[in-house]
């Protein structure tokens, strides 16, 4: 079991573990589900809006160093 502690604004850190297994990181969104048991799922949520803001998300093959440092200056 992994535990992590709130602080007095109830905020907390994902630990390193969960936040490898769920593939998140800073600027990510996280998702919360309340089970009827009382639990709680955290899931990664969908970056849709992510998607939507940037025209070219779904060119990832122009993604690579070389074409960031070519279209740098335009």
């Amino acid at each position: 079991m992994i535990i992590s502690r709130l602080t007095t604004k109830a905020q907390t850190t994902i630990p390193l573990p969960v936040r490898s297994a769920l593939g998140i990181g800073p600027g990510d969104a996280v998702a919360y589900v309340i089970q009827p048991d009382g639990s709680v799922l955290l899931s990664k949520a969908p970056s849709a809006e992510g998607a939507a803001e940037d025209p070219f998300h779904s060119f990832a093959e122009w993604d690579s160093e070389a074409d960031r440092q070519a279209f740098a200056g335009l």
